[in-house]
């Protein structure tokens, strides 16, 4: 099963906005699979992402950060 990871944080509009578009999309794709990370629970994943929030990451490790697109989003998913 691929795994993304979507890091973010509470009460960030963005991210919510991010989830629901990975939510529709993740549909489409068996096996797959989304785990949220909040950054405020680790110092180091807030100084890593906190002024880039939401950012999600494939399971090979590659990011894609907001803003991103639906299609952006896709393609990042079908990858």
């Amino acid at each position: 099963m691929k795994v993304f990871r979507l890091y973010g944080t509470s009460a960030c509009h963005l991210c919510e906005q991010a989830e629901g578009m990975l939510v529709t999309r993740l549909v489409a794709f068996a096996d797959t699979g989304c785990e949220q990370v909040d950054i405020a629970e680790s110092d180091e994943l807030f100084e890593r992402y906190g002024l880039r929030i939401p950012v999600l990451q494939h399971p090979d490790g590659r990011e894609l950060g907001w803003p991103f697109t639906d299609g952006q989003l896709q393609a990042f998913l079908a990858s």
